[in-house]
């Protein structure tokens, strides 16, 4: 079902911004607008975007309440999609009723007053059981809360609940969470005349519970991590926008970490301004966060602009390999002439260790998994499972035994033996060496251009089950996101249309580090010519 609209003659709603409870219309339609013609027309609250939400909020034209009412009762509606695996709709209204009280009373506004948004729940939240996604930690609940979190609340956001995501952000298709898979609300449209079908489709991963709820109005936007790609695949295959920024510019603590060296926190929405938006207040230093960047955070919406005149975009050749996926690369042309439109000069560049990224980056990224998660051993908090008679040993073993899904088992595995004696100097080194070898390579190609343009995934979302039996198969979904990861580099997906099946396919932007604007500023010349209006028809 599409968005709910309902077009009214002016003069019956001469004067009206918004519909109350009681008018006998749907509750949860209330924003006005003026269409071309001038009609005026009702648009349901929860298709509002963040932008939208704060400044009809602050206009008068519709109260906290009444959005956070209007996304409680979409979550609640939206079982189906499990992309929540805890419900905070108290906390929503919470932050609503507080947002509505400060601007009756004068007082300033927090720059997402009146914005409920999602949590992903590798997050940990204060009160707020936080699980990863694992049975092991299973009834965790923090007494402290993560900075970026705090950050969020802090500037006047609500929380509609903690957002399912693969067990230890460890995948790409939110198969692996202990809670179910989320499923994505797009569905296969007919093909070739064909028939389509209804295959439950992955939303992307890690933070496939993110890109789910946005994609179906369940939140207006939603915080996310990406460590190889768990932002921006997921949100190309379900049609929204995420940036990764800066290794360091978001404060890691009070995340449950997979690997600390790549993991990087990062807001996903609808629209590039309100990636934006959030950024700048999930951004700054953190004194407890060892890898923090002690930067001021940069006024990214406020610098906002489409036009690329004098900036240069290089197209790296290693991206397009043979047998490269027909749509992704039409898709990819058209996003290279979008950007000549926009005013950038396009130039070919080379990035030749590209090909180990992947290899790279599955021994690192595991090796420093392993290391993270030898903290869950039954003693401390989470998980524990103790045999009858059992030692301490076997305590450490039945807990991660019962504790564990088998992805997450399967990385800790390797991450262990790369790190042993005889093997270490042999794999973890050299991928080291490596990664500095793909970070120079980014860097020389910096030196003739100013970003990078590149397709997001490999395909568009495929149906739950289609990889999960092949792990290589799944690991590379990441062949395009994980080399800005080793880099450290800031990266944005954004959607740029269709496939031939109606599924989202989208387009990755690569800067150079600190660089967020220029990303922001050539992903919102894309958004802007793309177009991109779809949505997925309600089902769930």
């Amino acid at each position: 079902m599409r968005a709910r609209r309902i077009s009214v003659r002016p003069e019956l709603v001469e004067g009206l911004f918004f519909l109350r409870k009681g008018t006998g219309l749907q509750e949860g339609l209330g924003f006005d607008r003026l269409s071309p013609n001038g009609v005026r027309v009702l648009t349901d609250l929860t298709d509002l975007t963040v932008a939208e939400i704060r400044n009809g909020f602050r206009g008068g034209d519709f109260s906290a309440r009444e959005v956070a009412e209007a996304f409680n009762a979409n979550v609640t509606a939206a079982k189906a999609l499990n992309a929540f695996i805890v419900e905070t709709p108290e906390k929503a209204l919470e932050a609503a009723d507080a947002a509505d009280k400060a601007k009756a009373a004068g007082d300033s506004l927090g720059a997402l007053a009146g914005v409920p948004i999602g949590m992903k729940d590798l997050f940990c939240t204060q009160g707020v059981q936080t699980t990863a996604a694992s049975h092991m930690l299973e009834g965790f609940v923090p007494t402290y809360e993560s900075t970026v979190s705090g950050k969020l609340w802090a500037a006047g956001a609500g929380m509609l609940g903690k957002l399912n995501l693969d067990q230890f952000a460890m995948g790409s298709s939110n198969e692996t969470s202990y809670y179910g898979n989320v499923i994505s609300p797009w569905r296969r449209a007919k093909k070739d005349g064909g028939r389509g079908d209804n295959a439950a489709l992955a939303p992307g991963g890690s933070s496939g519970g993110s890109s789910s709820a946005i994609a179906a109005r369940l939140c207006p936007a939603a915080t996310g991590t990406d460590t190889g790609g768990s932002i921006r695949q997921p949100a190309a295959f379900t049609g929204i926008s995420g940036i990764k920024p800066t290794y360091g510019r978001c404060s890691r603590w009070g995340i449950v970490a997979f690997a600390s060296s790549l993991d990087q926190a990062g807001p996903m929405a609808r629209t590039v301004r309100d990636n934006a938006i959030l950024l700048e207040v999930m951004s700054g230093f953190d004194p407890k966060d060892s890898t923090s960047l002690d930067l001021a955070v940069p006024q990214w919406e406020a610098h906002l602009s489409s036009d690329l005149k004098g900036k240069t975009v290089g197209i790296p050749r290693e991206y397009r390999p043979d047998g490269l996926n027909a749509e992704i690369s039409a898709m990819w042309d058209r996003g290279i002439e979008w950007l000549k439109d926009a005013g950038a000069e396009v130039v070919e560049v080379s990035l030749p260790h590209t090909k180990y990224a992947l290899p790279t980056y599955y021994i690192i990224a595991p090796a420093e998994a392993s290391s993270n998660l030898a903290r869950y051993d039954g003693v401390r908090y989470g998980q524990r499972d103790l045999p009858d008679g059992a030692g301490l040993q076997d305590m450490y073993a039945a807990t991660r035994a019962a504790g564990f899904g088998p992805e997450v088992k399967r990385r800790i595995m390797i991450g262990t033996y790369v790190l042993s004696a005889g093997f270490y100097d042999a794999y973890y080194t050299q991928a080291q060496k490596v990664r500095a070898l793909i970070a120079r390579d980014f860097e020389l190609a910096f030196e003739k251009c100013d970003l990078l343009l590149t397709p997001t995934a490999p395909s568009a979302s495929f149906a739950l089950g289609e990889k999960q039996a092949d792990p290589l198969a799944m690991y590379l979904n990441d062949v395009f996101t994980v080399p800005a990861s080793l880099a450290g580099l800031p990266a944005m997906a954004v959607p740029g249309g269709l496939d031939a099946a109606g599924l989202p396919i989208g387009l990755q932007v690569i800067g150079k580090a600190l660089d967020e604007q220029t990303v922001l500023n050539a992903s919102l010349a894309i958004e802007e010519r793309a177009g991109f209006t779809a949505r997925p028809d309600k089902w769930w």
